[in-house]
């Protein structure tokens, strides 16, 4: 008899990781197809439901802005998938890793450098798509506004900002994993979750005015009039303020930024300048509405089960020399140095949380549809509380506005809305209002 194959975890791991990431890959250029496809073929005219108030030309340029957008979206998913092959199965991480090891040797010192080379490989990996994408993409369409000396400035700043607040954190959350026990997850857990409920509260007066400048708004019958509906929905902020975007982009928005008593209203002046102050209130209503049925709420608890359970996964496989091995990296469990004559493993922590950060979106992309589902829905509910409290044909004509000034396609592909959309189509939300 032939004896029974022994199970391999670290080679099944791989097996799997490799079919899974293939499977999205798939997956991906077959909706992005799809949306190409559909967008182009509906190019040369306007749907009726919108021919009188969408003109030609500002519909074709919206089906150009989409297809460049979603091929992009493909150079960047293939770069994405190889980088990801490249610090996995073909070993990148494993040789930084040991690279560093030698030079370092382990300690935490150690560890924050592999964190800090693999955000500067990565981010450096990253920088030709980015220039590509504001540059030639946003600016081909008239909407990129920033110069290069704004958009180096903005990187040096927020590579700054986040060094000064990541390796704090990192280094927190590491010692915890080395100082805490079983059950340090749960530890680094509620480090996370406080630390992101901090940045809600400092991100409005402290980080944000970093890169744009917020003006009180100016404008008495405007701020009257918001003021009002505020009030009428039983909503407070601390102040309404006008945002420079037009100095970075030409796309609108308005939205509410902080916690708490910390929280503000800011419209991009793009949208003052584009909106009636019906329009503007009908825009405002509908944000007031994500407040209403405590949507933020809702996903604020969302990401906290959802990184608890991250936190608890991690735990596990941090302990698991196959979680490491199925993915090209030798794992430092098993390197044992001479320590006052006894033995103890160099830590391991960084490898695992940079491994579980960089596996757990190819298995989490299949659950997309699902979340993109929920985010539609709530902005159905809080069309319809916009509705309620403001006019209805505001919101519509504030909507084709902003579709038609931020180059949204009026017809994209079902398939495409059903997988990755987060709002609803114009055609959906204008048919639910009334007003198509």
């Amino acid at each position: 008899m032939t004896p029974a194959a022994t199970f391999n975890p670290s080679l099944t791991l791989t097996v799997v990781f490799a079919a899974v990431l293939l499977l999205g890959l798939l997956t991906k250029f077959w909706l992005a197809s799809r949306q190409v496809r559909h967008v182009a073929q509906h190019r040369a005219s306007v749907p009726p439901a919108f021919a009188s108030t969408i003109s030609p030309a500002a519909h074709q340029k919206a089906a150009d802005y989409t297809v460049a957008k979603v091929r992009f979206g493909l150079l960047e998913t293939a770069v994405s998938a190889a980088v990801l092959l490249g610090w996995t199965l073909l070993g990148g991480l494993d040789a930084l890793n040991q690279a560093l090891l030698g030079w370092l040797g382990g300690g935490m010192t150690q560890q924050l450098a592999l964190l800090a080379g693999f955000v500067l490989i990565g981010g450096l990996i990253e920088l030709p798509l980015s220039l590509y994408q504001t540059f030639v993409i946003e600016q081909r369409f008239g909407f990129n506004k920033m110069t290069f000396r704004l958009w180096l400035g903005d990187l040096l700043k927020s590579t700054l900002l986040g060094t000064a607040i990541g390796l704090p954190i990192a280094a927190l959350i590491l010692w915890l994993m080395g100082a805490a026990g079983g059950l340090w997850w749960l530890w680094a857990w509620g480090v996370w979750m406080g630390f992101n409920l901090l940045l809600l509260l400092i991100y409005p007066t402290f980080i944000a005015p970093l890169f744009n400048k917020f003006q009180p708004l100016e404008d008495e019958a405007l701020k009257a009039r918001v003021t009002a509906l505020m009030q009428r929905c039983g909503f407070s902020a601390k102040g309404l303020y006008v945002m420079d975007g037009s100095r970075r982009s030409a796309h609108a928005n308005a939205y509410f930024t902080g916690f708490g008593a910390a929280k503000r209203v800011v419209f991009f002046d793009t949208l003052l300048s584009k909106l009636s102050p019906g329009e503007v209130d009908a825009v405002l209503a509908h944000e007031l509405g994500h407040f209403k049925h405590k949507h933020i709420l809702k996903r604020i608890v969302t990401m906290f089960a959802l990184s608890l359970a991250g936190f608890a996964l991690l735990g596990w496989l941090a302990q698991q020399a196959w979680f490491y091995a199925g993915l090209g990296v030798t794992p430092s469990l098993q390197l044992l140095v001479p320590t006052l004559g006894a033995s103890q493993a160099m830590p391991n922590d960084a490898l695992a949380l940079l491994l579980f950060l960089l596996v757990i979106p190819v298995f989490s992309f299949f659950i997309t549809p699902l979340l993109s589902r929920s985010s539609r829905q709530h902005e159905f509910e809080a069309d319809a509380y916009a509705a309620q409290q403001a006019d209805a044909k505001d919101l519509g004509s504030a909507l084709l506005k902003l579709y038609e000034d931020n180059a949204s396609t009026l017809t994209p592909d079902p398939v495409y809305v059903a997988f990755y959309y987060s709002h609803p189509p114009a055609s959906q939300r204008l048919a639910r209002l009334g007003t198509a």
